[in-house]
């Protein structure tokens, strides 16, 4: 199998974010882009002087660190990214796995971003996924560097790492990814199914749309092969089309290949 095979047969939504990390970042730190124009700076954001730079909104999580960040920050992104989008019982529905990156890099914007003032948002967005992936199977025994432990520690040794290794503000600011994280299981989980309360975050039927499959396509997931069908409420003409901005730019929906 060629290098191109593999990366579309790679999960969709990992493979472009990690694609696209690797594009940014290895320019960035090669010195052909100034990081200023990429980090999170909310100035450059908020303003009513200039045009905002809007792309400040996208770019600091897709920044990797200088040096070893630009391959082990890529491997870590994709690893848990993968993960969750072809295995985890949450993200049943097409769409599902997107609208938790947009609702937890939001909440890391805001946390990370706007209240500590933090210019790169990677780490705490690794550190979600890698929370979230943990939940999945909270005791499963994993090897992180040299040690092995449950699953659901994985979290804590990341933290732990940054703060010997970086620094108590970097810990904290990658603490933020935790947060958000935890923040998606009590909207999605905790609260509709043990408190009582409703659903407050769904996957809207136009994301639906444009993530679906076509009709009756067989999807391979952790606990065995699905076949997808149409979300619920979509037109028969809409279902498996609508345009996507992956998969080679073509007129098919998003995950027209790969697995999710």
């Amino acid at each position: 199998m060629s290098a191109t095979d593999m990366f579309w047969a790679a999960p969709p939504v990992s493979r472009t974010i990690t694609a696209a990390a690797v594009l940014l970042s290895a320019p960035t730190w090669m010195g052909f882009i100034d990081p200023y124009y990429v980090v999170f700076i909310r100035q450059k954001l908020l303003t009513l002087t200039s045009v905002p730079q809007i792309w400040r909104l996208v770019t600091p999580f897709i920044l990797t660190g200088p040096k070893l960040g630009l391959i082990l920050d890529p491997y870590f992104l994709y690893t848990y990214g993968s993960q969750l989008e072809t295995e985890a019982s949450r993200f049943t529905q097409p769409g599902d796995f997107f609208m938790y990156l947009v609702f937890v890099a939001t909440i890391i914007l805001l946390l990370g971003g706007v209240w500590l003032q933090g210019v790169m948002l990677l780490s705490p967005l690794t550190l979600a996924l890698a929370y979230t992936a943990a939940q999945e199977n909270p005791n499963r025994q994993l090897t992180y560097f040299i040690i092995t432990f449950s699953a659901k520690w994985l979290p804590y040794a990341m933290l732990a790492m940054t703060f010997v290794m970086a620094s108590p503000q970097e810990a904290l600011l990658q603490s933020t990814g935790l947060v958000a994280a935890h923040a998606y299981d009590f909207v999605t989980k905790i609260w509709p199914e043990y408190g009582g309360g409703r659903r407050f975050l769904s996957t809207p039927q136009a994301v639906q749309r444009w993530f679906a499959k076509p009709g009756g396509a067989a999807q391979t997931r952790g606990a065995g092969t699905a076949f997808s069908g149409r979300p619920a409420n979509v037109p028969q003409q809409q279902a498996g089309g609508g345009g996507g901005w992956a998969s080679g730019f073509s007129g098919g929906a998003w995950n027209s290949r790969g697995a999710l």
